[in-house]
């Protein structure tokens, strides 16, 4: 198997809408960007994936088709991924199989989604329809209400707090300050998140993602071709995938699958996965984890982007990818483990701030979630951050960590029906 380089990416803008753009105008300039980064032409692109989620948003059918054309990029081989809000993600790994196999030498993975043809309501159904329309979606199922239960269920089994998923949301929320990309960026306060709108208790409308439009590109690649286009290639060390039954009432109950670092007495009691967390995203990290060779990720990652369309999934997330032990999400955010550790929130911890950031680019919650492109902006921004260069591409080094050498990125599709993790390294 070919060891497997990033060597450059480009983001758009994420906004509500970018009417005088079109999907493939979108693409192009965040592809454009990329290649601008490290000097390559179209004729260097071996192939592409394409990741969108829904043909019900784009209004067009094989739109990736209409995208490698406007690229230049026919009749090299090229394919459409597609895996709910885990669609960039899963993107990201279709590429990391074209170079790991052999078949390209350097493969543009391509990543978008445009949701502002119809109104938010209709968005929502939209999305709803990646649950279970036989059974779940008939009785009510928006996904706020399916995130809710799950928040609430973690409340009741480990007692978070709604004050701890609003620390979230005030901590991607000041980090996409310094972020140009982002939708949504701003300064909260906790009583500010808990006060705002409330949409399905306990989330409010701060606790939630919006809806986006955007694109992102990585361009990925074997050793020979990174180096000789790059400088600071960086190198794709764990890939990891995870699924679980999309009718959440279908999910057994069951022995935690164990990280490297955890033992079995550290769960006796504990019913799961249940609804209160993720098996997909527990599944997926061992996999990733296990070929980076990464025994305890708490001490051997350095940030981590992870899919925070809501607030509490984030703090699930902390659990499933084993940055804590389950159970201990909400006091976890408490210490300032995962703020970064220059920023000020306006908020007290208990810990050292900073240990392991999540989300230094305001996440989903902040950037905006246009579906198909928010893995591969995990992956650029990753990418950017690794190699040192953030406040080249931000104008603005507020976000750059010192010295970083390992991240992952991590998407998540429906109630955690797919789950796509990936870790990167500095590869010089």
């Amino acid at each position: 198997m070919n060891e497997v380089y990033m060597i450059a990416g480009g983001v758009t803008k994420f906004a509500k809408a970018h009417p005088e753009k079109s999907f493939q105008v979108l693409v192009k300039e965040a592809f454009d960007y990329a290649l601008g980064d490290v000097g390559m032409e179209t004729k260097d692109i071996d192939g592409s994936v394409s990741s969108y989620f829904s043909d019900h948003f784009l209004r067009q059918l094989m739109g990736g088709a209409m995208v490698q054309d406007y690229l230049g990029l026919c009749p090299k081989p090229g394919h459409r991924v597609e895996g709910g809000g885990a669609t960039g993600g899963l993107g990201f790994q279709a590429a990391w199989r074209e170079i790991a196999s052999g078949r390209m030498k350097c493969c543009a993975a391509l990543g978008w989604e445009t949701m502002a043809h119809v109104n938010t309501w209709k968005g929502n159904e939209f999305i709803a329809l990646a649950s279970d329309t036989n059974f779940d979606y008939p009785v009510g199922g928006f996904y706020t209400g399916y995130y809710a239960m799950m928040a609430v269920r973690h409340m009741h089994e480990f007692r978070t707090t709604p004050e701890q998923f609003a620390m979230v949301s005030v901590k991607n929320h000041k980090n996409a300050e310094h972020n140009p990309y982002a939708q949504y960026p701003g300064t909260y306060t906790v009583k500010e998140v808990r006060s705002a709108p409330m949409v399905s208790y306990p989330l409010t409308l701060l606790d939630i993602c919006t809806m986006s439009e955007g694109a992102a590109v990585a361009l990925l690649c074997d050793k020979d071709t990174a180096f000789s286009f790059a400088k600071r290639p960086v190198r794709i060390t764990g890939v990891g995938t995870g699924t679980d039954a999309m009718r959440m009432a279908d999910r057994p109950h069951g022995e935690v699958m164990l990280l490297p670092h955890e033992k079995k007495s550290d769960y006796a009691h504990l019913k799961y996965p249940g609804v209160h967390s993720f098996r997909a995203g527990r599944a997926a990290s061992r996999m990733a984890y296990e070929q980076a060779d990464i025994k305890n990720p708490l001490e051997e990652l350095d940030f981590v982007e992870l899919h925070d369309a809501y607030t509490s999934s984030e703090i699930q997330t902390y659990e499933d990818m084993g940055l804590c032990r389950y159970g201990e999400g909400g006091p976890f955010v408490e210490t300032g483990a995962p703020f970064m550790p220059k920023v000020r929130y306006g908020l007290e911890f208990t810990g050292e701030q900073g240990v392991v950031p999540v989300n230094p680019s305001g996440g989903l919650l902040a950037c905006g979630h246009p579906v198909g492109a928010t893995g591969l902006m995990q992956s650029v921004f990753a990418l950017w951050q690794l190699q040192g260069t953030v406040g080249k591409h931000f104008r603005d080094d507020s976000l750059q960590l010192k010295d970083p050498r390992r991240g992952a990125i991590h998407s998540h599709a429906g109630t955690g029906t797919y789950v796509a993790v990936s870790v990167l390294e500095r590869g010089w």
